[in-house]
Protein backbone atom coordinates (compact mmCIF):
# COMPACT_ATOMS: atom_id res chain seq x y z
CA UNK A 1 0.00 0.00 0.00
CA UNK A 2 1.45 3.34 -1.04
CA UNK A 3 1.46 5.97 1.68
CA UNK A 4 -0.37 9.14 0.70
CA UNK A 5 1.82 12.23 0.66
CA UNK A 6 0.94 14.61 3.51
CA UNK A 7 -0.55 18.03 2.83
CA UNK A 8 2.35 20.47 3.18
CA UNK A 9 0.11 23.23 4.53
CA UNK A 10 -2.12 21.20 6.84
CA UNK A 11 -2.19 21.79 10.62
CA UNK A 12 0.26 19.84 12.78
CA UNK A 13 0.10 16.11 12.25
CA UNK A 14 0.91 15.51 15.93
CA UNK A 15 -1.14 18.08 17.85
CA UNK A 16 -4.63 17.04 19.03
CA UNK A 17 -7.36 17.33 16.40
CA UNK A 18 -9.78 18.25 19.19
CA UNK A 19 -8.05 20.35 21.83
CA UNK A 20 -11.01 20.47 24.20
CA UNK A 21 -11.38 16.69 24.20
CA UNK A 22 -7.66 16.33 24.77
CA UNK A 23 -7.79 18.87 27.61
CA UNK A 24 -10.46 16.81 29.38
CA UNK A 25 -8.48 13.60 28.88
CA UNK A 26 -5.29 15.26 30.13
CA UNK A 27 -7.05 16.55 33.26
CA UNK A 28 -8.30 13.02 33.91
CA UNK A 29 -4.73 11.72 33.52
CA UNK A 30 -3.47 14.32 36.00
CA UNK A 31 -6.10 13.12 38.48
CA UNK A 32 -4.80 9.57 38.06
CA UNK A 33 -1.25 10.76 38.75
CA UNK A 34 -2.20 12.73 41.85
CA UNK A 35 -4.38 9.90 43.16
CA UNK A 36 -1.41 7.58 42.75
CA UNK A 37 0.79 9.85 44.87
CA UNK A 38 -1.88 10.32 47.54
CA UNK A 39 -2.99 6.69 47.78
CA UNK A 40 0.37 4.92 47.40
CA UNK A 41 0.94 4.76 51.19
CA UNK A 42 -2.23 2.66 51.56
CA UNK A 43 -0.81 -0.14 49.38
CA UNK A 44 1.94 -2.71 49.84
CA UNK A 45 5.39 -1.18 49.57
CA UNK A 46 6.29 -3.57 46.77
CA UNK A 47 4.73 -6.58 45.14
CA UNK A 48 6.10 -9.14 42.76
CA UNK A 49 5.37 -8.46 39.10
CA UNK A 50 3.09 -11.02 37.44
CA UNK A 51 4.68 -12.99 34.63
CA UNK A 52 2.02 -11.69 32.25
CA UNK A 53 3.14 -8.13 32.94
CA UNK A 54 6.83 -9.01 32.58
CA UNK A 55 6.21 -10.76 29.27
CA UNK A 56 5.41 -7.57 27.40
CA UNK A 57 5.73 -8.37 23.71
CA UNK A 58 3.33 -6.05 21.91
CA UNK A 59 3.95 -5.29 18.24
CA UNK A 60 5.42 -1.93 17.26
CA UNK A 61 2.41 0.42 17.06
CA UNK A 62 1.48 1.34 13.50
CA UNK A 63 -1.53 3.49 14.38
CA UNK A 64 -1.99 5.59 17.48
CA UNK A 65 -4.42 5.14 20.37
CA UNK A 66 -6.49 7.53 22.44
CA UNK A 67 -4.95 8.98 25.59
CA UNK A 68 -7.50 7.38 27.99
CA UNK A 69 -6.61 3.90 26.73
CA UNK A 70 -2.92 4.50 27.41
CA UNK A 71 -3.58 5.82 30.92
CA UNK A 72 -5.85 2.86 31.66
CA UNK A 73 -3.11 0.44 30.62
CA UNK A 74 -0.60 2.18 32.88
CA UNK A 75 -3.04 2.00 35.79
CA UNK A 76 -3.45 -1.72 35.24
CA UNK A 77 0.05 -2.92 34.34
CA UNK A 78 2.54 -0.37 35.68
CA UNK A 79 1.35 1.65 38.65
CA UNK A 80 0.73 -1.36 40.94
CA UNK A 81 4.27 -2.66 40.37
CA UNK A 82 6.53 0.34 40.88
CA UNK A 83 9.62 0.18 43.09
CA UNK A 84 7.76 1.89 45.90
CA UNK A 85 10.07 4.81 46.64
CA UNK A 86 7.06 7.10 47.09
CA UNK A 87 5.79 4.80 49.88
CA UNK A 88 6.55 5.80 53.52
CA UNK A 89 8.15 2.40 54.24
CA UNK A 90 10.64 2.48 51.40
CA UNK A 91 14.18 2.64 52.81
CA UNK A 92 16.02 0.20 50.58
CA UNK A 93 18.22 2.60 48.66
CA UNK A 94 18.70 6.34 48.83
CA UNK A 95 15.80 7.24 46.57
CA UNK A 96 13.80 10.43 46.81
CA UNK A 97 10.07 10.24 47.46
CA UNK A 98 8.96 12.96 45.08
CA UNK A 99 6.23 15.45 45.94
CA UNK A 100 2.77 16.36 44.74
CA UNK A 101 4.05 19.72 43.54
CA UNK A 102 6.75 17.90 41.62
CA UNK A 103 4.05 16.38 39.42
CA UNK A 104 3.10 19.90 38.35
CA UNK A 105 6.76 20.80 37.80
CA UNK A 106 7.20 17.81 35.50
CA UNK A 107 4.06 18.83 33.63
CA UNK A 108 5.44 22.34 33.06
CA UNK A 109 8.80 20.93 31.98
CA UNK A 110 7.01 18.82 29.37
CA UNK A 111 5.01 21.79 28.12
CA UNK A 112 8.06 24.04 27.69
CA UNK A 113 10.29 21.23 26.37
CA UNK A 114 13.41 23.39 26.61
CA UNK A 115 16.77 22.21 25.32
CA UNK A 116 19.14 23.50 27.97
CA UNK A 117 22.37 23.09 26.06
CA UNK A 118 22.52 26.77 25.28
CA UNK A 119 21.10 29.69 23.26
CA UNK A 120 19.45 32.78 24.64
CA UNK A 121 16.10 31.91 26.22
CA UNK A 122 14.54 32.44 29.63
CA UNK A 123 15.05 28.86 30.91
CA UNK A 124 18.83 29.37 30.76
CA UNK A 125 18.55 32.35 33.10
CA UNK A 126 16.35 30.38 35.50
CA UNK A 127 19.01 27.65 35.66
CA UNK A 128 21.67 30.28 36.38
CA UNK A 129 19.49 31.58 39.20
CA UNK A 130 19.34 28.07 40.69
CA UNK A 131 23.14 27.75 40.47
CA UNK A 132 23.57 31.11 42.22
CA UNK A 133 21.25 29.95 45.02
CA UNK A 134 23.41 26.85 45.42
CA UNK A 135 26.60 28.91 45.57
CA UNK A 136 24.99 30.87 48.40
CA UNK A 137 23.78 27.72 50.14
CA UNK A 138 27.21 26.04 50.10
CA UNK A 139 29.27 29.20 50.64
CA UNK A 140 31.12 28.92 47.32
CA UNK A 141 33.65 31.65 46.42
CA UNK A 142 33.21 34.40 43.86
CA UNK A 143 33.86 33.04 40.38
CA UNK A 144 32.39 29.64 41.17
CA UNK A 145 30.39 27.78 38.55
CA UNK A 146 28.07 24.84 38.34
CA UNK A 147 25.98 22.66 36.09
CA UNK A 148 22.84 20.61 36.57
CA UNK A 149 23.16 17.07 35.26
CA UNK A 150 21.46 13.69 35.61
CA UNK A 151 23.02 12.77 38.93
CA UNK A 152 26.07 12.50 41.16
CA UNK A 153 27.59 9.73 39.03
CA UNK A 154 27.79 12.14 36.08
CA UNK A 155 28.80 15.04 38.33
CA UNK A 156 31.69 13.02 39.75
CA UNK A 157 32.93 12.18 36.26
CA UNK A 158 32.83 15.87 35.34
CA UNK A 159 34.50 16.92 38.58
CA UNK A 160 37.35 14.45 38.17
CA UNK A 161 37.80 15.51 34.55
CA UNK A 162 38.39 19.07 35.79
CA UNK A 163 40.85 17.72 38.36
CA UNK A 164 42.73 15.89 35.59
CA UNK A 165 42.80 19.10 33.52
CA UNK A 166 44.42 20.96 36.41
CA UNK A 167 46.91 18.19 37.22
CA UNK A 168 47.94 17.41 33.61
CA UNK A 169 47.67 20.88 32.09
CA UNK A 170 45.87 22.22 29.05
CA UNK A 171 47.49 19.72 26.67
CA UNK A 172 45.37 16.92 28.14
CA UNK A 173 42.49 17.98 25.88
CA UNK A 174 44.66 17.37 22.83
CA UNK A 175 46.96 14.57 23.98
CA UNK A 176 44.57 12.74 26.27
CA UNK A 177 46.11 10.52 28.91
CA UNK A 178 49.54 10.74 27.27
CA UNK A 179 49.65 14.02 29.21
CA UNK A 180 48.22 12.40 32.32
CA UNK A 181 50.63 9.56 32.98
CA UNK A 182 50.95 8.52 36.60
CA UNK A 183 47.93 10.39 37.92
CA UNK A 184 46.41 9.00 41.12
CA UNK A 185 42.94 9.44 42.63
CA UNK A 186 42.19 8.64 46.29
CA UNK A 187 38.91 7.54 47.84
CA UNK A 188 37.75 5.56 50.84
CA UNK A 189 36.85 1.91 50.46
CA UNK A 190 33.32 3.09 51.31
CA UNK A 191 33.20 5.39 48.27
CA UNK A 192 30.41 4.97 45.74
CA UNK A 193 31.04 2.75 42.71
CA UNK A 194 30.61 5.80 40.46
CA UNK A 195 34.13 6.87 41.48
CA UNK A 196 35.54 3.65 40.04
CA UNK A 197 33.50 4.14 36.90
CA UNK A 198 34.65 7.74 36.47
CA UNK A 199 38.32 6.76 36.73
CA UNK A 200 37.74 3.97 34.23
CA UNK A 201 35.87 6.18 31.76
CA UNK A 202 38.60 8.83 31.84
CA UNK A 203 41.01 6.15 30.70
CA UNK A 204 43.13 6.28 33.84
CA UNK A 205 42.08 2.76 34.83
CA UNK A 206 41.12 1.58 38.29
CA UNK A 207 44.79 0.88 39.05
CA UNK A 208 45.03 4.67 39.34
CA UNK A 209 42.44 4.63 42.15
CA UNK A 210 43.87 4.21 45.63
CA UNK A 211 41.42 2.69 48.13
CA UNK A 212 42.12 4.39 51.46
CA UNK A 213 41.44 2.48 54.71
CA UNK A 214 38.54 3.53 56.96
CA UNK A 215 38.22 4.33 60.63
CA UNK A 216 36.00 2.31 62.96
CA UNK A 217 33.09 4.61 62.08
CA UNK A 218 33.62 3.92 58.33
CA UNK A 219 34.93 7.42 57.59
CA UNK A 220 38.16 7.83 55.63
CA UNK A 221 41.36 7.45 57.68
CA UNK A 222 43.09 10.74 56.87
CA UNK A 223 46.39 9.58 58.39
CA UNK A 224 46.32 6.61 56.02
CA UNK A 225 45.39 8.98 53.16
CA UNK A 226 48.46 11.11 53.88
CA UNK A 227 50.64 8.01 53.89
CA UNK A 228 49.20 6.87 50.53
CA UNK A 229 49.86 10.27 48.97
CA UNK A 230 53.43 10.46 50.25
CA UNK A 231 54.19 6.92 49.08
CA UNK A 232 52.87 7.73 45.60
CA UNK A 233 54.94 10.90 45.38
CA UNK A 234 58.07 8.93 46.32
CA UNK A 235 57.19 6.41 43.60
CA UNK A 236 56.95 9.12 40.95
CA UNK A 237 53.17 9.26 40.72
CA UNK A 238 51.20 12.53 40.58
CA UNK A 239 48.35 12.85 43.10
CA UNK A 240 45.39 14.24 41.14
CA UNK A 241 42.28 14.21 43.34
CA UNK A 242 40.87 13.08 46.65
CA UNK A 243 37.21 12.05 46.62
CA UNK A 244 35.69 12.46 50.06
CA UNK A 245 32.24 11.26 50.99
CA UNK A 246 29.48 13.09 52.81
CA UNK A 247 27.02 10.32 53.62
CA UNK A 248 28.60 7.02 52.55
CA UNK A 249 26.33 4.60 50.74
CA UNK A 250 26.62 1.82 53.35
CA UNK A 251 26.41 3.65 56.66
CA UNK A 252 26.05 7.40 56.05
CA UNK A 253 29.56 8.14 57.30
CA UNK A 254 31.00 11.64 56.78
CA UNK A 255 34.68 12.04 55.99
CA UNK A 256 36.78 14.64 57.83
CA UNK A 257 36.46 17.48 55.32
CA UNK A 258 38.64 20.07 57.12
CA UNK A 259 41.52 17.60 57.49
CA UNK A 260 41.22 16.52 53.86
CA UNK A 261 41.13 20.17 52.76
CA UNK A 262 44.38 20.84 54.61
CA UNK A 263 46.07 17.80 53.11
CA UNK A 264 44.92 18.67 49.60
CA UNK A 265 46.14 22.26 49.90
CA UNK A 266 49.49 21.03 51.21
CA UNK A 267 50.06 18.87 48.13
CA UNK A 268 48.11 20.88 45.53
CA UNK A 269 45.51 18.12 45.08
CA UNK A 270 41.92 18.62 43.91
CA UNK A 271 39.31 17.88 46.61
CA UNK A 272 36.06 16.52 45.19
CA UNK A 273 33.17 15.91 47.59
CA UNK A 274 30.70 13.14 46.78
CA UNK A 275 27.67 14.43 48.65
CA UNK A 276 25.05 12.50 46.68
CA UNK A 277 22.50 12.79 49.46
CA UNK A 278 24.45 14.02 52.50
CA UNK A 279 25.49 17.37 51.02
CA UNK A 280 21.91 18.58 51.25
CA UNK A 281 22.22 18.53 55.04
CA UNK A 282 23.25 22.16 54.45
CA UNK A 283 19.51 22.84 54.17
CA UNK A 284 19.12 22.00 57.87
CA UNK A 285 20.26 24.48 60.50
CA UNK A 286 20.78 21.60 62.94
CA UNK A 287 22.84 19.44 60.56
CA UNK A 288 24.85 22.05 58.66
CA UNK A 289 27.74 22.14 61.21
CA UNK A 290 28.50 18.48 60.40
CA UNK A 291 29.50 19.58 56.90
CA UNK A 292 32.07 22.15 58.04
CA UNK A 293 34.75 22.47 55.39
CA UNK A 294 32.58 21.60 52.41
CA UNK A 295 32.69 25.26 51.34
CA UNK A 296 36.47 24.92 50.79
CA UNK A 297 36.24 21.94 48.46
CA UNK A 298 37.21 22.32 44.80
CA UNK A 299 34.06 20.57 43.58
CA UNK A 300 30.87 19.23 45.13
CA UNK A 301 28.56 16.66 43.56
CA UNK A 302 25.06 15.92 44.86
CA UNK A 303 21.55 14.93 43.82
CA UNK A 304 18.32 16.89 43.93
CA UNK A 305 16.30 13.71 43.31
CA UNK A 306 17.31 12.22 46.66
CA UNK A 307 16.84 14.28 49.82
CA UNK A 308 15.26 17.24 48.03
CA UNK A 309 12.67 14.97 46.38
CA UNK A 310 12.90 16.55 42.94
CA UNK A 311 11.65 14.23 40.19
CA UNK A 312 14.22 12.00 38.52
CA UNK A 313 16.78 12.69 37.22
CA UNK A 314 18.46 15.82 38.61
CA UNK A 315 21.92 16.19 40.08
CA UNK A 316 24.49 18.97 40.29
CA UNK A 317 28.18 19.76 40.15
CA UNK A 318 29.48 22.94 41.81
CA UNK A 319 33.05 24.05 41.06
CA UNK A 320 35.03 26.66 42.98
CA UNK A 321 37.17 27.65 39.97
CA UNK A 322 34.60 28.51 37.32
CA UNK A 323 37.19 29.48 34.73
CA UNK A 324 38.98 26.13 34.98
CA UNK A 325 35.59 24.43 34.76
CA UNK A 326 34.84 26.25 31.49
CA UNK A 327 38.31 25.63 30.07
CA UNK A 328 37.88 21.89 30.63
CA UNK A 329 34.77 21.57 28.46
CA UNK A 330 34.30 24.62 26.22
CA UNK A 331 34.36 23.99 22.48
CA UNK A 332 34.57 26.32 19.47
CA UNK A 333 32.79 24.53 16.62
CA UNK A 334 31.17 26.85 14.09
CA UNK A 335 27.58 25.83 14.81
CA UNK A 336 28.11 26.54 18.52
CA UNK A 337 29.50 30.06 18.10
CA UNK A 338 27.82 32.70 20.22
CA UNK A 339 26.67 36.13 19.09
CA UNK A 340 26.23 39.45 20.85
CA UNK A 341 22.52 39.49 19.99
CA UNK A 342 19.77 37.14 18.87
CA UNK A 343 19.15 33.53 19.84
CA UNK A 344 22.88 32.75 19.80
CA UNK A 345 23.53 35.34 22.53
CA UNK A 346 23.97 34.79 26.24
CA UNK A 347 27.16 32.71 26.21
CA UNK A 348 28.89 30.98 27.91
CA UNK A 349 26.22 28.29 27.76
CA UNK A 350 25.73 25.16 29.85
CA UNK A 351 27.33 23.02 27.14
CA UNK A 352 30.56 24.94 27.87
CA UNK A 353 30.59 23.38 31.36
CA UNK A 354 29.76 19.75 30.58
CA UNK A 355 29.52 17.09 27.88
CA UNK A 356 25.85 17.30 26.90
CA UNK A 357 24.63 19.51 24.07
CA UNK A 358 21.03 18.39 24.57
CA UNK A 359 19.86 18.73 28.16
CA UNK A 360 16.45 18.66 29.78
CA UNK A 361 14.99 21.46 31.88
CA UNK A 362 15.62 19.78 35.26
CA UNK A 363 16.47 23.21 36.66
CA UNK A 364 12.76 24.06 36.54
CA UNK A 365 11.93 21.16 38.87
CA UNK A 366 14.65 22.30 41.27
CA UNK A 367 13.48 25.92 41.09
CA UNK A 368 9.89 24.79 41.64
CA UNK A 369 10.78 22.70 44.70
CA UNK A 370 12.84 25.47 46.29
CA UNK A 371 10.18 28.09 45.62
CA UNK A 372 7.26 25.93 46.76
CA UNK A 373 8.89 24.40 49.86
CA UNK A 374 11.63 26.84 50.85
CA UNK A 375 14.97 25.78 52.31
CA UNK A 376 13.70 25.83 55.90
CA UNK A 377 10.92 23.32 55.25
CA UNK A 378 13.17 21.05 53.22
CA UNK A 379 15.79 21.23 55.95
CA UNK A 380 13.32 20.26 58.64
CA UNK A 381 12.28 17.20 56.64
CA UNK A 382 15.92 16.14 56.32
CA UNK A 383 16.53 16.70 60.03
CA UNK A 384 13.45 14.65 60.91
CA UNK A 385 14.79 11.70 58.89
CA UNK A 386 18.06 11.86 60.85
CA UNK A 387 16.21 11.99 64.17
CA UNK A 388 14.12 9.01 63.06
CA UNK A 389 17.32 7.12 62.23
CA UNK A 390 18.82 7.92 65.63
CA UNK A 391 15.71 6.70 67.39
CA UNK A 392 15.65 3.53 65.29
CA UNK A 393 19.28 2.91 66.22
CA UNK A 394 18.39 3.29 69.88
CA UNK A 395 15.44 0.91 69.51
CA UNK A 396 17.67 -1.69 67.84
CA UNK A 397 20.35 -1.34 70.54
CA UNK A 398 17.73 -1.85 73.24
CA UNK A 399 16.37 -5.05 71.68
CA UNK A 400 18.17 -8.24 72.70
CA UNK A 401 17.48 -10.06 69.44
CA UNK A 402 18.83 -7.24 67.28
CA UNK A 403 22.35 -5.88 66.86
CA UNK A 404 23.44 -2.47 65.59
CA UNK A 405 26.33 -2.93 63.14
CA UNK A 406 27.46 0.66 62.57
CA UNK A 407 27.15 4.11 64.11
CA UNK A 408 24.24 6.26 62.93
CA UNK A 409 25.82 9.59 61.90
CA UNK A 410 22.97 10.66 59.59
CA UNK A 411 20.05 8.70 58.24
CA UNK A 412 21.26 5.14 57.64
CA UNK A 413 20.79 2.36 60.19
CA UNK A 414 22.56 -0.98 59.67
CA UNK A 415 21.53 -3.79 61.98
CA UNK A 416 20.81 -7.51 62.02
CA UNK A 417 18.74 -10.14 63.71
CA UNK A 418 20.95 -12.30 65.89
CA UNK A 419 20.83 -15.46 67.93
CA UNK A 420 23.57 -16.71 70.22
CA UNK A 421 23.43 -20.19 68.70
CA UNK A 422 23.83 -18.85 65.18
CA UNK A 423 26.93 -17.29 63.67
CA UNK A 424 28.92 -16.78 60.50
CA UNK A 425 27.35 -17.47 57.14
CA UNK A 426 24.19 -18.98 58.66
CA UNK A 427 23.48 -15.67 60.39
CA UNK A 428 24.26 -13.78 57.19
CA UNK A 429 21.83 -15.95 55.20
CA UNK A 430 19.11 -15.43 57.80
CA UNK A 431 19.37 -11.65 57.64
CA UNK A 432 19.44 -11.55 53.85
CA UNK A 433 16.32 -13.71 53.89
CA UNK A 434 14.59 -11.38 56.35
CA UNK A 435 15.14 -8.50 53.92
CA UNK A 436 13.67 -10.51 51.04
CA UNK A 437 10.63 -11.50 53.11
CA UNK A 438 10.02 -7.91 54.23
CA UNK A 439 10.03 -6.85 50.59
CA UNK A 440 8.02 -9.73 49.12
CA UNK A 441 5.33 -9.52 51.79
CA UNK A 442 4.96 -5.80 51.10
CA UNK A 443 5.71 -4.91 54.73
CA UNK A 444 8.72 -2.65 54.20
CA UNK A 445 11.61 -2.15 51.81
CA UNK A 446 15.02 -2.08 53.45
CA UNK A 447 18.01 -3.45 51.52
CA UNK A 448 20.95 -5.70 52.33
CA UNK A 449 24.59 -4.70 52.58
CA UNK A 450 27.75 -6.13 54.08
CA UNK A 451 29.90 -4.53 56.76
CA UNK A 452 33.17 -6.28 57.63
CA UNK A 453 31.83 -9.62 56.56
CA UNK A 454 28.49 -9.29 58.34
CA UNK A 455 25.24 -9.10 56.37
CA UNK A 456 23.20 -6.12 57.48
CA UNK A 457 19.61 -4.98 57.15
CA UNK A 458 20.16 -1.48 55.81
CA UNK A 459 17.53 1.19 56.41
CA UNK A 460 18.23 4.43 54.51
CA UNK A 461 15.66 7.02 55.58
CA UNK A 462 15.41 9.70 52.90
CA UNK A 463 11.63 9.62 52.89
CA UNK A 464 9.57 12.63 53.92
CA UNK A 465 6.48 10.43 54.32
CA UNK A 466 8.05 8.08 56.90
CA UNK A 467 6.56 8.25 60.39
CA UNK A 468 7.90 6.70 63.58
CA UNK A 469 5.09 4.13 63.56
CA UNK A 470 6.42 2.87 60.19
CA UNK A 471 9.82 2.21 61.74
CA UNK A 472 8.21 0.57 64.77
CA UNK A 473 6.42 -1.74 62.35
CA UNK A 474 9.78 -2.59 60.75
CA UNK A 475 11.30 -3.58 64.09
CA UNK A 476 8.30 -5.71 65.00
CA UNK A 477 8.24 -7.42 61.61
CA UNK A 478 12.00 -8.09 61.70
CA UNK A 479 11.69 -9.80 65.07
CA UNK A 480 8.69 -11.86 63.96
CA UNK A 481 10.36 -12.91 60.71
CA UNK A 482 13.59 -13.86 62.45
CA UNK A 483 11.71 -16.15 64.80
CA UNK A 484 9.54 -17.55 62.01
CA UNK A 485 12.45 -18.34 59.70
CA UNK A 486 14.41 -19.99 62.50
CA UNK A 487 11.38 -22.08 63.47
CA UNK A 488 11.12 -23.35 59.90
CA UNK A 489 14.66 -24.68 60.06
CA UNK A 490 14.10 -26.58 63.34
Amino acid sequence: MTEQAPDLDAPSLLDPADWERFRADAHAALDVALDFVRERPLQAVWQEIPEAVKAVDAPLPREGEALPALVEELQRDLLPYTLGNTHPRFWGWVNGSGSAGGVVAQLMMGAINANMGGRDHAPIYLERQVIRWLHQLFGMPAGASGIICTGTSTATLLGLAIARRRAAGETVRREGNRAAQGLRVYASGQAHVSVDKAVEMMGLGTDALCSVPQNDDYSMDVTALAACIEADIRSGHTPCAVVSTVGSVNSGAIDDLPAINRLCRQHGIWHHVDGAFGALCVLSEALRPRLAGIEQADSIAFDFHKWMHVGYAAGCLLVADGELHRETFQTSHAYLQGERQGMAGGSPWPNDFGIELSRGFSALAVWFQLREMGTARLGRAIHRNCLQAQRLGEAVAAEGELELLAPVPLNIVCFRYRLAALSGEALNRLNRRIVVELQCRGIAAPSSTELRGRSAIRVAITNHRTRWRDLEALVSATLALGRELLARED
